[in-house]
């Protein structure tokens, strides 16, 4: 939850919703069921779970156009997982725009990044790993944001005045270490903890086919690393530790006819090892294949990072291959699968498919698998060795 004042956003929505402004109010509701196809690896943790989840949003704008605020609070409730039931703020952000500039002021999103298999450059927006397991899914990050831009490209300044701790699966929640990891019991290099202010630049522009963005971060790092409190031997648990670090960082995009070339890198310095990491590939789309209106892309990524024993670190020396299936219909029905291979250990991989279409105007489904299996003990897709899971979800638009 987002304990910072928010007394003058709040001044804001007062007067924004007490205008003459006209407010557009929508959102979702979801309906999710997981099913895991084994028994679990650590007592107490169920074979089915499900849960609903609702995220309303309202939007409006004023001074023709120059102004506006979005409101997306998001809210989910588990039958399993206590920490899975849970709420936040997505989005409560002012948005003015002129000529040249622009700013944000409250809670927001916002994405770095390039390549489909990991996002390596994306750190401003703490992940919420109690919704998806593929990271995607962020929680709203307090911020002060500027941005310029014009032919010489675009910069952008972000001041981070509250850190938002990453959410974990509880005791009775799957896809997490054989040790309970406690958020309350969190350490920080900073005596300000939550309350230190980090801050963050970007800079991004087209050189003919390239798109090149250049990034900086420094702060709370947003991936903790994970330790065992050796001191409470009959109740041992696992607690998150954020370092205090900086971050450089690179993406590229080139297009080239039907192919997508992609890269992301960052170097770390600041936590218990300053490491390098990158992921590099490409995404090639045939369309029209087969004499049909479907589109079927190809991709292909490597993954590589420096440290060897990190839990989120999931991608030293791995190879990607995936598949990319558009059906181009009214309803937007997609398929994305694909499959991570350790080259370092053979037994070690994970996979994944994540399908979805409408059904009408208002309702759509997902279908997503998880797949995961390792023998190494080290490595952190043996703690989900047993978790391989099918995810339904039956989403209402309203």
């Amino acid at each position: 939850m987002i304990k910072p004042k928010l007394s003058v956003m709040a001044a804001l929505v007062a007067a924004s919703f007490s205008s003459q402004a006209e407010v557009e109010l929508g959102g979702s509701t979801s309906f999710e069921g997981r099913y895991f196809l084994q028994d679990a690896a650590y007592p107490g943790q169920p074979r089915t779970q499900a849960s609903v989840a609702i995220e309303p949003e309202a939007y409006t704008e004023w001074n023709d156009g120059q102004d506006s605020l979005l409101f997306k609070p998001f809210a989910r409730l588990d039958n399993q997982d206590d920490e899975r039931t849970h709420w936040d703020i997505r989005e409560l952000q002012w948005l003015h725009v002129a000529d040249e500039w622009e700013t944000r002021v409250g809670i927001g999103k916002v994405f770095w990044g390039q390549t489909e298999s990991l996002h390596l450059v994306d750190i401003i927006n703490q992940t919420d790993m109690v919704e998806q397991v593929d990271g995607e899914d962020k929680l709203g990050q307090p911020m002060v944001n500027f941005t310029t831009y014009g032919d010489w490209g675009t910069a952008s300044a972000y001041i981070l005045p509250y850190f938002r701790e990453r959410t974990f699966p509880g005791v009775d929640g799957r896809l997490r270490p054989p040790l309970p990891i406690v958020s309350d019991r969190a350490q920080y290099e900073s005596d300000a903890e939550q309350n230190h202010i980090d801050f963050a630049l970007r800079y991004q522009n087209s050189f003919g086919d390239y798109e090149v963005g250049l990034s900086y971060f420094n702060g709370t790092t947003r991936e903790p690393e994970l330790s065992v409190a050796q001191e409470e031997i009959t109740d041992p648990y696992i607690f998150p530790y954020y370092a205090q670090i900086q971050q450089f960082g690179l993406d590229l995009l080139k297009v080239q006819g039907s192919w997508l070339l992609k890269l992301e890198g960052i170097y770390r310095e600041g936590q218990s090892e300053d490491f390098l990491a990158a992921v590099a590939g490409f995404e090639r789309t045939t369309v029209g294949v087969l004499g049909t209106t479907h589109d079927l892309g190809f991709l292909m990524e490597y993954q590589y990072d420096e440290r060897d024993n990190n839990f989120f670190a999931t991608g030293q020396n791995d190879l990607m291959a995936g598949v990319r299936w558009s059906f181009n219909d009214i309803d937007g029905t997609e398929v994305l699968a694909g499959f991570v291979q350790d080259l370092d250990e053979s037994d070690t991989y994970n996979a994944f498919v994540e399908a979805s279409s409408r059904i009408t105007d208002n309702w759509r489904w997902k279908v997503d698998a998880y797949l995961f299996s390792s023998d190494d003990e080290t490595d952190t897709f043996y703690y989900m060795r047993r978790d391989d899971h099918l995810q339904v979800t039956l989403e209402y638009f309203f």
